[in-house]
């Protein structure tokens, strides 16, 4: 058996530069091409370094090796003739299969979902990030604790037949238990505050627009242009991990909060989407979600297809979409808005690497949100200069016009339920802020965005 590197929490972690060997296996209604190179590319991601491949085409997988006997004398083979340090499955494997394939060739066997979850271990920075990660690596974990302990598997339970090897392997479990339950509680104490972090946000009615998309889409990138942040950027899978959020203003809406999340992507083990549920849940309550596409990448459609399924499981899927269709300059396609048949903005062109189609991205943003604002004009008496600051604060106010009477005539654009509350604190109704169609036709006419 191989010694596994374990980090402070007692979970398996690849080494950098260690030697890899790639096993595939090509399976009816599988996409060969597309997933050898996803996998290649998690690979590289996690700092191993690839030494040799090995390919098969199966009907299904055997189910005690998943690539059957004759394989894994292939493999084996190769294993020695690579001098490799592991072997790395594009596949989920039992814990019995890890178990075969690990006696077999004498290194240490990962499958896909131990290889996204070491990833995601070397990519989290945030104190919930890390918690997140480790639940799912001990979850994982404590599925195939008994890999470590092959050489004590014949003992068995009961009265007389209890020996050292159930016992670790009881020890074992009973602290994996004991720290998943922590991480549980953490987790929980992490989503009450993020609750209330969401509950102020709609109190105050700040659209909340949510960037999702394949992993190495862009988003990050996209991110830095909207907000001119320094969100970490790298051509790898999950270079960003812990989400990040920013306020941002929207010509035409006015303040919003403009969160980056974690990138998604085939086959993404369901134990990591429950265990970053707390972090996915800023997607739920999000006003508009921007799903990113690698529009040149030419398995777009399955990468759009495998974040739907993903926004699917988690409950998002009922949430307004603007698709952003990244990289176009790589594609020579014009930037530009396509709109449905009523007419929205459903999809817009850009280039987030040299900020061409942002504008455009923007005037989209701000019109799909916009469905649920106030743009009219209204009077201001002079005894609510509160409600002048509020509604700069709360929306955008385009357009303002000073009254003899001292009263201010201004074009507001505000979310509609904020509006009404806003006149509530005050004191007003909407009779006492109206503006007669003639007035504001007039102050329409004078208006000019110049004097602003």
């Amino acid at each position: 058996m191989p010694t596994e590197r374990l980090n402070q929490s007692g979970v398996s972690t690849l080494g950098e530069r260690e030697k890899a060997l790639l096993v595939h296996v090509d399976l009816p209604g599988s996409h060969a091409e597309e997933e050898l190179s996803e996998f290649h590319h998690l690979v590289t991601s996690s700092g191993a370094l690839v030494v040799g491949e090995l390919l098969a085409k199966r009907h299904s997988p055997d189910p005690a090796t998943y690539i059957g006997s004759g394989k894994v004398e292939e493999l084996r083979a190769l294993v020695e003739s690579t001098e490799a340090d592991l072997v790395l499955f594009n596949h989920p494997l039992s814990p019995g299969q890890e178990r075969n394939l690990e006696r077999a060739v004498n290194v240490q066997v990962l499958d896909r979902t131990g290889l996204i979850l070491d990833i995601f271990a070397l990519r989290a920075r945030t104190h919930e990030g890390r918690l997140q990660v480790e639940l799912a690596q001990l979850q994982h974990r404590l599925s195939r604790l008994v890999k470590g302990r092959a050489g004590l598997d014949g003992q068995k339970g009961g009265i007389g037949m209890r020996g050292p090897g159930e016992m670790q392997l009881e020890t074992d479990r009973r602290l994996i238990r004991q720290r998943i339950s922590a991480l549980e509680k953490s987790l929980a104490k992490v989503r009450r505050q993020r609750a209330q972090g969401r509950r102020a946000r709609e109190r105050a009615e700040t659209p909340l627009i949510s960037i999702v998309g394949y992993t190495n889409a862009g988003k990050s990138t996209l991110f830095n242009r909207l907000t001119e942040a320094e969100v970490y950027v790298a051509d790898q899978l999950f270079a960003t991990l812990d989400p990040t959020l920013r306020r941002v203003r929207v010509a035409g809406v006015g303040p919003a909060i403009l969160a980056d999340t974690v990138g998604f992507i085939r086959h993404l083990p369901h134990r990591l989407v429950e265990s970053f549920r707390s972090t996915l849940e800023e997607t739920l309550g999000a006003s508009l979600l921007l799903h990113v596409t690698d529009a040149a990448a030419d398995d777009r459609q399955d990468n759009i297809a495998s974040v739907e399924e993903v926004l699917t499981e988690i409950g998002a899927d009922e949430l307004p979409v603007l698709h952003v269709y990244n990289k176009a300059d790589l594609l020579a396609e014009p930037v530009r808005i396509d709109r449905d048949e009523a007419g929205k903005p459903w999809r817009v062109w850009v280039s987030a690497i040299t900020g061409e189609g942002i504008e455009l991205l923007y005037a989209a943003i701000a019109e799909r949100i916009a469905e649920g604002w106030v743009d009219r004009w209204v009077r201001i008496p002079v005894t609510a200069g509160r409600l002048r600051a509020q509604l700069h604060e709360a929306g955008e106010v385009l357009a303002e016009q000073a009254e003899d009477d001292g009263s201010l005539l201004a074009r507001i654009r505000v979310n509609k339920v904020h509006f009404a509350h806003l006149l509530r604190s005050e004191g007003l109704t909407e009779e006492d802020v109206a503006v007669p169609a003639a007035v504001a036709a007039a102050a329409t006419a004078s208006y000019n965005p110049s004097n602003l």
